[in-house]
């Protein structure tokens, strides 16, 4: 049970950096300030934030018109889940 708490823990953690990260770019966009990385952004998605990613590019409607996020953080979501159901399954 411990494991889970501190894997929980860490998801809430990457998932609330992501969705943060994903409004502060939006916010430098509008006021033309220098931006985030959209490596940076995958990145955080990639280590568990894929949901709180999403969650800020339909919330801030931030990369909305861009095919590699729209494909891209959904495809790392399903990663996620289904990592996530191999693991419990067992």
């Amino acid at each position: 049970m411990h494991l889970l708490n501190l894997l929980l823990t860490y998801l809430i953690f990457a998932n609330l950096l992501s969705f943060l990260l994903m409004g502060l770019d939006k916010y430098k966009a509008r006021k033309r300030l220098w931006r985030i990385k959209e490596s940076t952004l995958f990145l955080t998605s990639f280590m568990g934030g894929s949901l709180g990613s999403l969650l800020g590019m339909f919330l801030f409607h931030h990369k909305t018109k861009h095919t590699k996020f729209l494909i891209g953080m959904p495809v790392i979501l399903i990663v996620h889940i289904s990592a996530m159901f191999l693991f419990f399954k067992r």
